[in-house]
């Protein structure tokens, strides 16, 4: 969990301010996730902080959503752009990915 938290300060994630009971909150909970080699022993525990979005409705509070993850059709193409330019592709494993940098609005969660 302290990783997940440093990991928002350092990308600047969020903004600290004091509670204004005149602003729509979104809450947040905790998802904790076992990782797991292919013979089932567990290698890696992970924690993300998420928002309970499903209070939200379309078009009053957001008007798009985003994705943590890329999409399949992004990455075939990106690998068969690399394969047509003969590129090297390399492999990471990325801690933290913020895909999108900035939005419009603000956002309040507790």
């Amino acid at each position: 969990m302290q990783n997940e938290l440093n990991q928002f300060e350092r990308n600047e994630v969020w903004e600290l301010i004091p509670r204004n009971e005149s602003l729509q909150v979104i809450g947040t909970r905790w998802v904790f996730i076992n990782k797991m080699d292919e013979d089932g022993n567990i290698t890696k525990n992970k924690a993300r902080l998420v928002a309970k979005g499903y209070r939200q409705e379309e078009g009053i509070n957001y008007d798009e959503t985003y994705a943590l993850v890329a999409r399949l059709e992004a990455i075939c193409l990106l690998l068969a752009y690399a394969f047509i330019m003969k590129f090297k592709l390399y492999q990471l494993d990325v801690k933290s990915a913020f895909l999108n940098g900035f939005i419009k609005e603000d956002v309040y969660i507790e």
